[in-house]
């Protein structure tokens, strides 16, 4: 089926992207099944990244259909786009419906996006995933893809101005090699190895990251943990 919505939405994108001089570091992508259903499970630190998260699996010609909350759905710009590109809108009251819709998805040799830590990570830390990702995975009978992304909360990230200037920001995307989400296991025990294998990439992709902050004022996209100022775990639950 065409796909008359999607593949013009990433035309701009890279469109965009180009313009802003973002430097879009991919590794790992020959691990996105060319055909099939997957689950491409990432991190979560920038309102983009669902974007970044579908550049990863373009080089194998895959469109990835991401579960994504129901409000984006109701927008009267992004709303027709999301149902366009066919994505996955969550009711969080009812979230069955969500599940139901991503688990035909797979059957039907789709790669649905989710993002197990729900939402943002103020503290550009990996937080406690969902089982969703593994359940899901379980029942279609299909591999879970890992991937971490980094620099995108320097983009647009939660709590901070966004920075849609010419600003050069590099991208650093990776991804793992498929796991498999056996039948007979708990999902609570694949999630955590899912967890895992996210942990190792986000820091491989930290450690490719080509720059530094410029000064004190530009270390709050840094991890308290790496030195920088971004908020701690502990201090991100206080504050909510």
């Amino acid at each position: 089926m065409a796909e008359l919505v999607y593949r013009p939405v990433i035309g701009a994108a890279r469109t965009l992207f180009k313009a802003l001089d973002l430097k879009i570091d991919t590794q790992g992508s020959e691990h996105i099944p060319k055909t099939g259903g997957a689950v491409l499970v990432s991190n979560h630190i920038s309102y983009l990244d669902f974007i970044f998260t579908g550049l990863g699996a373009l080089p194998q010609k895959r469109l990835v259909r991401f579960m994504a909350k129901e409000s984006v759905f109701r927008h009267k710009v992004s709303g027709p786009l999301m149902r366009g590109m066919k994505h996955i809108p969550v009711d969080r009251d009812q979230g069955e419906d969500a599940y139901a819709h991503a688990l035909a998805s797979l059957r039907s040799g789709e790669i649905v996006g989710v993002f197990p830590e729900a939402t943002i990570s103020q503290s550009f830390t990996l937080k406690s995933f969902k089982s969703g990702a593994a359940r899901l995975a379980q029942e279609a009978g299909v591999p879970l893809i890992p991937m971490a992304l980094w620099g995108t909360q320097r983009i647009w990230t939660k709590g901070r101005p966004r920075n849609f200037g010419r600003s050069h920001i590099p991208v650093t995307i990776r991804v793992g090699e498929p796991m498999e989400a056996p039948t007979d296991q708990y999902a609570g025990a694949i999630t955590r190895r899912l967890r895992d294998r996210v942990q190792e990439l986000l820091e491989a992709a930290q450690r490719a990251y080509p720059v530094r902050p410029k000064d004190a004022s530009d270390t709050w996209w840094v991890p308290a943990h790496l030195g920088g100022t971004a908020p701690t775990p502990a201090e991100v639950r206080e504050q909510g």
